[in-house]
């Protein structure tokens, strides 16, 4: 199974040689710009290095080192699905040395899974500045699998006679409760099977260990597009430009699983309005280059920034949607 990654590294060695690069530009833009923080920043990640989430992290990072700091560098902080990394940053400084990069579940889902447990809040602890990119998932079937469409799937799964089996990155993760939602949606039996991470989730799915996959639409799009694996539907709200052949959950009569996570960026709470502006604005600017839509496409991922009221707002409504799905699914994580 060696070669089933390749193209996905790739991808992102491609994308960490942009941020290697300076995203074309880069280094004019921080000389004509007087940074908001004075000392280093770090952006604090809660995944190992050479992942998505740590790949975005330095994009981003380039584009503000000049710019909101004299330098921006990224720390890998991982544990714990995460909220090592949000804890960290909760007891950093106030001052805008320290940025969270955090995947919207560690502030969506999370309250719902560790009720009691959890040592943080989102919209207590810190002060959201805004997201950074926005990506959609997909379900998937290996290439020579039965159904070729949605509708095919859903006729096969009921046809088995018992619960289908459905791989997903993570207990708890979004991807696993769009299965959840599936099932509802479809009247299935699913039966969910949580891997420690994208690869080898896909890798079982190419090597015909387990049926269908729910995954992050950049971890199967690859595959999709070389004839190895299938995308049923993905959740964006509208069909991906880059996948136009795939249709979306929504269009196939099933609206509940329209569903797109982000990555945001937030600081500890009594961070300065000045800096939090100067973040946010920095951000946009870069968001906004043709080199960071461009490697960012690459990821399947679209740049999405929003103001942070804004922000605020969409972290509180999408908590609340959660907590009924995660309720409904009896799913318990172990603390």
């Amino acid at each position: 199974m060696s070669g089933l990654m390749t193209g996905r590294r790739g991808i992102l060695a491609g994308a960490a040689g942009l941020a290697g690069c300076g995203l074309g530009g880069g280094d004019a833009h921080a000389q004509a710009t007087t940074p908001a923080v004075e000392r280093v920043a770090r952006t604090i990640v809660g995944f190992p290095p050479g992942g998505s989430s740590d790949i975005i992290a330095r994009l981003y990072a380039e584009r503000l080192r000049g710019v909101f700091a004299p330098q921006v560098i990224v720390e890998n902080r991982s544990g714990a699905g995460g909220r090592v990394a949000v804890e960290a940053v909760k007891a950093a400084a106030a001052d805008g040395t320290t940025i969270l990069q955090t995947p919207a579940s560690m502030l969506t889902i999370y309250p719902h899974l560790y009720p009691t447990s959890l040592r943080y809040d989102a919209l207590a602890d810190f002060v959201p500045v805004t997201t950074v990119c926005t990506f959609p998932f997909a379900l998937a079937v290996r290439a020579d699998h039965p159904a070729k469409t949605l509708a095919e799937f859903i006729t096969w799964a009921k046809a088995q006679g018992g619960a289908v089996p459905f791989a997903s990155p993570a207990a708890g993760s979004v991807p696993h409760f769009l299965g959840v939602l599936l099932a509802r949606s479809a009247g299935l039996q699913l039966t969910h099977v949580p891997y420690r991470g994208a690869a080898p989730a896909v890798q079982d799915l190419l090597a015909g260990q387990i049926p269908a996959v729910v995954m992050v639409l950049g971890d199967v799009s690859e595959f999709h597009r070389a004839g190895q694996a299938r995308a049923l539907a993905v959740s964006a709200p509208t069909r991906v430009a880059r996948m136009p052949d795939v249709p979306t959950f929504a269009e196939l009569g099933h609206p509940t699983l329209t569903a797109e996570e982000w990555f945001g960026l937030l600081l500890p709470a009594r961070t300065p309005q000045p800096v939090v502006d100067a973040l946010y604005r920095a951000v946009t600017a870069a968001a906004a280059t043709t080199e960071m839509r461009d490697a960012l496409a690459r990821l399947e991922y679209a740049p999405t920034t929003m103001a942070p009221d804004v922000f605020a707002a969409r972290i509180r409504q999408e908590r609340e949607m959660w907590g009924p799905v995660v309720a409904q699914s009896g799913f318990r994580p172990d603390e």
